[in-house]
């Protein structure tokens, strides 16, 4: 299907440079390698016609505009409207995503190579790099990474329904990513809609504004607590400075968790980053993961909420689409396991359960003091303990 793009995978300014004028995160990482790669690899989209995907794209834009009262109604959260839906394609999805994944390193490496310089200033050591051996090492280094973000992109393309992107360069391609407080954009994947609809025989109007209340409800999540973003950003940069600080200990780590393989692919498994993470980390992870089971658990229990005299197949879209979810072939249920996309589906079901146990108890006014600010996000254990969220932050 033939959508609009979203902008530019990455950009040569900002950020820390080296002699030649690249920035230091473009040194690590060809970025345009990786969304020509994650084209190239990820499978085509359902056979449409030219007028069926115009209609599908149009329709999308339509819904997702509608959705934006609903959403209101049901959360109790009043935000300023959406300038709009940006519908993409599989490889625009790609290109969203390398430049959100940009952002988010950006900082994390100066800040690593920083604090290596700064090491070996104290050791008497001095690192060469520049010279034609390291800008060759360099250049094929960042080709290699380009195309394995690039496969990855690929196998995670045709498995996205839509996102709400709080991370990346706006829409307009500008290079800088978003400072605090400015809004996101809300992205919807149409030619994987179109599939899972046809997949599933759903009604595609009823599906349409299903997805699109989902995304509605984050897009709504940041905006009504605009330090959100700010707060994952700083938690999730912190986590890839870690990992990106020290080479030799990367390297300890990966022989590490290739010894605990099976355990990544386990049931019940939390993937690479479960198995690769310090102890310290792992208290990041956990904490990162709770807000996300908040997020995803509320947009799943807002969707479904909205009810039938919106959705009037609601019913039968939860049945199937969940059952769908669980339902993988071997292949691809180790690798979804190792990419930790089967912990991602426990944090819709752990924090819709979350989400609803709230409710019962101190309603959606209740619920809606976890927006004013961090201290009143669930904490890990409390996720699966709402009532101790109830009154740790209600009394």
């Amino acid at each position: 299907m033939s959508t609009t793009q979203a902008g530019p995978a990455g950009t040569t300014s900002g950020g820390a440079t080296r002699p030649g004028g690249v920035p230091l995160v473009d040194q690590l990482v060809d970025w345009e390698l990786a969304v020509r790669v994650a084209g190239r690899l990820a499978p085509p989209g359902p056979q449409v016609t030219r007028a069926e995907a115009d209609r599908a794209v149009s329709q999308l834009r339509r819904l997702a505009e509608r959705a934006t009262g609903h959403v209101a109604e049901t959360t109790g959260l009043d935000v300023p409207p959406d300038t709009g839906a940006v519908v993409v394609d599989r490889t625009g999805w790609a290109r969203a995503n390398a430049a959100a994944f940009r952002a988010l390193l950006e900082a994390p490496v100066v800040r690593a190579r920083d604090a290596r310089r700064e090491k070996d200033e104290r050791d008497g050591r001095r690192r060469r790099e520049d010279g034609p051996g390291s800008a060759a090492a360099v250049a094929l280094g960042r080709r290699a990474t380009g195309a394995e973000v690039g496969a990855l992109l690929a196998y995670l393309a045709p498995r996205v329904l839509g996102q709400y992107d709080p991370f990346g360069p706006d829409p307009a391609g500008a290079a800088a990513a978003r400072a605090p407080g400015e809004p996101g954009r809300l992205l919807l994947v149409a030619p994987n809609v179109v599939a899972v609809e046809r997949e599933l025989r759903l009604r595609p109007r009823d599906f349409r504004l299903w997805v699109c209340l989902h995304e509605e409800t984050h897009r709504v999540q940041f905006t009504a607590a605009p330090w959100l973003a700010g707060h994952l950003r700083a938690r999730t940069e912190g986590l890839v400075g870690d990992v990106v600080g020290e080479p030799g200990q990367l390297l300890a780590r990966l022989r590490a968790a290739a010894q605990r393989l099976p355990d990544a692919v386990s049931e019940g498994g939390d993937g690479l980053v479960g198995i690769m993470a310090t102890p310290e980390q792992q208290a990041v992870v956990a904490e990162v993961t709770a807000v996300m089971s908040l997020l995803e658990g509320h947009a799943d229990v807002v969707m479904d909420e909205v009810g039938p005299s919106v959705v009037p197949s609601v019913a039968t879209i939860r049945e199937r689409f969940t059952a769908r979810r669980g339902g993988r072939p071997g292949l691809d249920r180790v690798v979804r396991r190792l990419l930790g996309l089967d912990a991602k589906m426990r944090q819709y079901r752990d924090g819709a359960a979350f989400v609803r146990g709230v409710l019962a108890d101190v309603g959606v006014d209740g619920l809606n003091a976890v927006w004013t600010g961090p201290e009143q996000l669930p904490r890990p254990a409390e996720i699966a303990d709402p009532r101790a969220w109830v009154r740790r932050v209600h009394g």
